[in-house]
């Protein structure tokens, strides 16, 4: 059994140890936000906050999570400022990367107030995008940095209607 954090409440899993957390989320919590991608950590469509920093959850194993603190893109407060501008700057096309593209860029922004626009193209340079929305997606990051206390909290867990299931 596995215990540990998932936006914000105590949860525990019997998953084998080895299974991606990426499926943990999504099958057993019903957490669809998380997308799988590639399943080799190469994309960024699985992206999760652990401790406050993002990692590829398609190949990170279970058992390497318990006692931590993941973060998926349902547990963004409503209405992040993130997400607001995506859709200003319209950003999602297909959508598909989008909640992991969110995600790495909530953890810049939880680092780094005012990125330089490299600064932004690093951070950001392992997440994909096939539908190539990059000048978009950086146009988006620029606008929420230069809001004023616009990230000063990235988590404000939402209420959510999920099953209990699994919650300690």
């Amino acid at each position: 059994m596995i215990e540990f954090s998932l936006n914000g409440k105590k949860i525990r899993t019997d998953a084998e140890a080895d299974t991606p957390l990426l499926w943990v989320i999504r099958d057993e919590f019903g957490l669809k936000g998380t997308k799988f991608g590639c399943g080799i950590a190469m994309c960024g469509a699985c992206t999760v906050h652990l401790n406050g920093s993002p990692v590829r959850s398609c190949s990170l194993p279970i058992n390497a999570i318990a006692n931590t603190d993941i973060r998926t893109i349902e547990g963004l407060e409503n209405q992040h400022p993130l997400q607001k501008a995506w859709v200003e700057h319209q950003v999602p096309q297909c959508g598909y990367c989008q909640s992991g593209q969110i995600m790495q860029a909530a953890a810049l922004l939880a680092n780094n107030a005012n990125p330089s626009e490299d600064e932004i193209e690093t951070y950001m340079s392992g997440n994909l995008c096939r539908c190539m929305t990059y000048v978009r997606i950086k146009e988006a990051i620029k606008d929420v940095a230069m809001q004023s206390d616009s990230v000063v909290q990235i988590y404000k867990p939402k209420t959510t209607t999920q099953s209990t299931q699994g919650v300690v």
